[in-house]
């Protein structure tokens, strides 16, 4: 059950509450540190982006490939094949990458949530922000450097967001993961996470039901 226990300005504005705790401001805030192996759900939101980006240049390709060889099965199998080959290949590396960046943060990812009448913030506290934008910057050089104009492109995203926010009105579904602590906030263009604490996921996951009258519950 979520603490409704009112705080001060002092406190909020640098809060270390696990639980939900209704500020002066009548906003929620709660602190969360995500257990990065025990719980890779940041990982499976990369790979889910990834698997669309492979998806589409694969058919893409896959069109062209075909239009070229008059659609011949052997043809197709040896596209298809080269691209299951370079995704396992970056299945691999994305696991070899998610633990050294576990290693760098200390092994969580802490997070500050901010929930209020009109939205939910997913918002990187003060000490992470430095360590996401070297990330970010890393990733972009060896984008660049690489000729990997999407890699480059995601370092940069990475190094200047520090925040999320999903706005009630365009949220259209919520998935409730309770044993990964997670609540799922999904926009047309936006993938928001939300983690809490066991005792808390009722009150937080009713609160964002409520609050999303356009979004399919599951």
């Amino acid at each position: 059950m979520a603490k409704q226990k009112k705080t001060s300005k002092q406190t909020y504005n640098n809060i270390k509450s696990t639980h939900p705790l209704l500020c002066p401001d009548g906003k929620y805030r709660w602190v969360y540190d995500v257990p990065m192996l025990k719980n890779p759900s940041i990982l499976m939101e990369v790979y889910w982006v990834l698997g669309i980006s492979f998806g589409i240049v694969w058919l893409f390709v896959l069109l062209m490939g075909g239009c070229e060889n008059h659609f011949r099965p052997a043809a197709l199998w040896d596209i298809t094949r080269g691209f299951l080959i370079l995704m396992a290949v970056f299945f691999v590396l994305g696991w070899v990458a998610y633990f050294f960046v576990s290693w760098y943060y200390g092994w969580k990812y802490s997070i500050l949530f901010i929930m209020d009448e009109q939205e939910v913030v997913h918002k990187q506290l003060p000490g992470t922000e430095g360590k996401a934008r070297a990330i970010g910057k890393l990733t972009a050089l060896a984008g660049a450097g690489g000729g990997k104009v999407g890699m480059a492109g995601m370092g940069i995203l990475v190094a200047n967001r520090t925040s999320m926010s999903s706005s009630y009105s365009s949220v259209r579904r919520l998935i409730a993961c309770r044993r990964r602590n997670l609540i799922k906030v999904r926009e047309r263009f936006s993938r928001n996470m939300v983690f809490v604490a066991d005792e808390d996921f009722d009150f937080v996951y009713k609160y964002l039901c409520d609050h999303c009258p356009n979004a399919r519950k599951s």
